[in-house]
Parts: structure tokens; C-alpha cells; sequence
């Protein structure tokens, strides 16, 4: 068999939001553990932005992909716009073109859509109101939009419902980032929760296997909705302090405020940043702020459902507090190189050619020009062999 060949029995799929935390876990997973069976395209905003109709007809007709999954969303503080074109309308749109072409849509969700309470089924969505945020309002309108699309049109879907997401290489602090980035900065000095308050993690790094299984099961999970959490959820409080034993810290102190002042101290902050904004000063809270009610209700998903299902886990034993250690290390290395938080600096990411270009720049600029310019030898030895097989031609 041709290589060509080879690539043709490849399914194509295109991968909208490659650059957040779950689709670029998705993209690499798909690039590094199957590029045999999988050709995943993600395109840029640029290329393919999900609020324009036409973008998404021109570059699916152009590519003609066996699948699509989107993994896009509009920031958690977004306004009703930007977030009902990119969570509603971007999905819609998306579900539209993949029905016509025939194709499957993998739609990553929210446990946003879910109400507060213990072990909430999949089935169990909020009704749609005014009051929800704009996020959790779009998200639940997709939802309910791609169940509509299914019933009335055959739409080839899943909706993978995700909730409290934890793994690496996130670019942005949110969500249990947010968490953790707080206790390492030391911003927060009590627990802002009630004792045992209970929620669902998802494994970010585990979620492709889920995609892989599914795009390769499609008449199980056709049309389905499943939440992809960790099998036990989490006290919020023992997960705070955790933390804080593992980075060797007295903060926060384990004194739990009641939610009552959470919401006056909130009131006062929104006060003071608006009234920065008078002298041209840009201040905002972090998006999470709008969702602190939820530290102080539970919110735990059922993974009945998921169990039920033919997909195994690939690694059962792994949880938020067996991937701790290495979050911890990655996240405080990764934030200070950007200079976000310094007190870990020797202790984690201490490295000889920093402290050679903070203090000895002429030093380490005569031992590179010395010893690590030369052309790259594989490069050059592929030169020459593209350039001899020319020559022969």
C-alpha cells in the first residue's frame, strides 16, 4: 500500500478551540498518539472564526472533514454578545454544516448547565432563564439546540459535559488554576467555602482518550449527552489545604467566611474597580468572582452513565490530588518565567544559563559564539540530499 493511499484511509477531522486547555490537550493527543488513524486540523480564529456563518461553509467545504469537535467557548465574563454568537450561535452554525455534510459533531459542554445538589444526572439541565450568566444561558441554549437538531434532523452528535477541568498547559489562569494560582500567591488568607462542600473534577488529559473512543463508537454515543468527571468528587476545603501543605505555606488560614461576607466584601471591590475606571485606571476581577456562590453549594456530577458505557478508563488511580505534585511544579515554573509570582523561583525552575544571562550576559554571549552557532548538522545533511537528488533529475 502507497503512503498515499495510507493517508487517505485517515479520518479527517477539524478541532475548533485548539488553543484552550482542552483543545489543545485534544490536538496534541491526537497529533502525538494517532496520527495513523487521525489528520486533525485546527484552524485559527483567523482562518475560521465560529461567530461568522461563512467562515465555517467556505472551510468545511473546502477540507470536507469525517467529523468535527468543538471545543471553543467565549470567556466566562463575556458580554450576552460575544457569548451567544460564540457558545450559541457558533455552535448552531457549526451543527448546521456537519448535518449537511453528514458528518459527526463532538460539542464540549458545562456542568454550568446543571443545578447545585449531590450526584445530578445528565438529564438533569436548569431551566432556561433571564438570570443565568450569559455563559452558563448560551451553553444551555446549545445544549438544548443540538438535542432539538438530533430529534428533528438525525444530527450526528455528543455532548461531552465537563466540569471542574484540571491539567497543564492552560495559557490563561482560570477556572482550578485560578485556585491554585491564589493559595501559591498568597491572595488568599481565609477559606472562602463552607466545610465539606463537594464538587466533580474532569481530567483534561484523560478527556481525549474519551473523544478517540467515542468518535470510534458512534452508534453508542450517538445523540448522547455524558458528563466525563473523575469517578469521586472533591471537598473543595481538604483540596485548599492540600495545596497549601504541599507548597509549605501558612495561607489560608483554615477559617471559613461565611458566603454572606464574601458577597459584601464582592459589592465593595466592584464599588472600588469602577471607581479606578474614573481615573482611566482598567481594573477587573477575575471572571471565577461571578461564580463564588458555587464554592459554598455542592455540585457533584453522576458518573453512572459514563460507567455504564464501553469506554475503560486508561488510568483509573489518577485524580486532582495524584496529579497535584506535577500541576503544582508545572504552574509555578510556567508563572514565574512570566514574572506572576516569584516566591518559588530557586526552588523550582533555578537554572545556570538564567543566572549566567541575569549576570554574566558577556560571558554567555562569548561561550554560544564559541561552541553553539554552527549550522545544524541534520539540517544541513538533508540539504544535501534534496539538493543531490535534484541534480540528478
Amino acid at each position: 500500500m502507497t503512503q498515499e493511499s495510507e493517508k487517505k484511509q485517515r479520518r479527517l477531522g477539524v478541532l475548533i478551540g485548539g488553543s484552550g486547555l482542552i483543545g489543545g490537550t485534544l490536538a496534541h493527543y491526537f497529533k502525538s498518539k494517532t496520527p495513523e488513524e487521525f489528520d486533525i486540523r485546527a484552524p485559527s480564529s483567523k482562518k475560521l472564526s465560529i461567530r461568522n456563518s461563512q467562515d465555517i461553509v467556505s472551510y468545511l467545504k473546502r477540507v470536507r472533514p469525517d467529523f468535527v469537535i468543538n471545543a471553543a467557548m467565549a470567556s466566562l465574563d463575556s458580554d450576552a454578545q460575544l457569548a451567544f454568537e460564540t457558545n450559541y450561535l457558533g455552535t448552531v452554525n457549526m451543527a448546521r454544516a456537519c448535518s449537511a455534510l453528514n458528518i459527526s459533531y463532538i460539542h464540549m459542554s458545562s456542568a454550568a448547565v446543571l443545578p447545585h445538589g449531590k450526584n445530578i444526572t445528565e438529564d438533569n439541565r436548569l431551566p432556561l432563564s433571564p438570570e443565568m450568566t450569559n455563559y452558563a444561558k448560551s451553553k444551555l441554549m446549545a445544549e438544548t439546540t443540538l438535542a432539538h437538531m438530533g430529534e428533528t434532523m438525525g444530527l450526528d452528535y455528543t455532548v461531552v459535559r465537563v466540569a471542574i477541568v484540571y491539567g497543564e498547559h492552560d495559557h490563561k489562569i482560570q477556572g482550578f488554576h485560578r485556585l491554585l494560582f491564589s493559595i501559591a500567591d498568597e491572595s488568599m488568607p481565609f477559606l472562602f467555602t463552607k466545610r465539606k462542600v463537594e464538587h466533580s473534577y474532569s481530567n483534561a488529559n484523560k478527556l481525549p482518550y474519551f473523544v478517540h473512543h467515542v468518535l470510534n463508537h458512534r452508534e453508542e454515543f450517538s445523540c448522547q449527552t455524558y458528563h466525563f468527571i473523575d469517578k469521586d468528587p472533591v471537598y473543595l476545603d481538604e483540596l485548599i489545604l492540600k495545596i497549601r501543605a504541599y507548597l509549605e505555606l501558612k495561607k489560608p488560614r483554615e477559617v471559613y467566611i461565611p458566603y454572606s461576607l464574601v458577597r459584601l466584601g464582592k459589592f465593595f471591590l466592584d464599588l472600588l474597580t469602577n471607581f479606578l475606571g474614573w481615573f482611566g485606571i482598567v481594573s477587573r476581577l477575575p471572571p471565577e468572582y461571578m461564580f463564588l456562590r458555587d464554592m459554598y453549594q455542592h455540585q457533584t456530577l453522576s458518573s453512572e452513565k459514563l460507567e455504564r458505557s464501553s469506554f475503560v478508563d486508561p488510568a483509573p488511580e489518577e485524580d486532582i490530588y495524584t496529579r497535584l505534585p506535577s500541576l503544582i511544579i508545572y504552574y509555578l515554573t510556567r508563572w514565574g518565567h512570566l514574572n506572576l509570582i516569584t516566591r518559588y523561583k530557586n526552588e523550582f525552575f533555578a537554572d545556570s544559563l538564567e543566572e549566567d544571562f541575569l549576570y554574566h550576559p558577556e560571558g554567555l554571549l562569548e561561550s554560544i559564539h564559541k561552541d553553539s552557532i554552527a549550522p545544524f548538522a541534520e539540517l544541513v545533511e538533508a540539504a544535501d540530499e534534496e539538493s543531490s537528488h535534484l541534480s540528478k533529475r
